[in-house]
């Protein structure tokens, strides 16, 4: 019983100092201040998984800050995307963007 409290101990510290250094929205923060691209505005809920990976391809053939290749720059943001800043994605927005990465995989020729 005394490891429980402890554990929530713990995490209630993690929390107060999540929130004291600038929120919880950190992934939001990140999709939107990269340091590696530069997105369009309203890139992840466009309407066709195509029009999702082109606005990626344009902004990773433009960046000059990211560290690796455009591709996986691009499909670095998409994935993280889906993994953090859309957690509460709809089924039907999810498969949109998960259909994105194929379309980036063939815009960009990798498969």
């Amino acid at each position: 019983m005394a490891r429980t409290a402890k554990i929530r101990k713990v995490s209630h510290a993690r929390r107060r100092k999540t929130q004291a250094r600038g929120g919880r929205r950190w992934s939001q923060r990140v999709t939107r201040e990269s340091d590696a691209l530069a997105l369009e505005e309203g890139v992840f809920t466009q309407s066709t998984p195509r029009q999702i990976a082109l606005s990626l391809k344009r902004s990773a053939d433009r960046s000059r800050r990211r560290k690796s290749d455009p591709y996986r720059s691009a499909m670095s943001m998409l994935t993280f995307y889906i993994n953090r800043a859309g957690k509460g994605l709809s089924k039907t927005r999810k498969a949109r963007l998960e259909k994105a990465k194929d379309e980036l995989r063939a815009v960009y020729g990798k498969g």
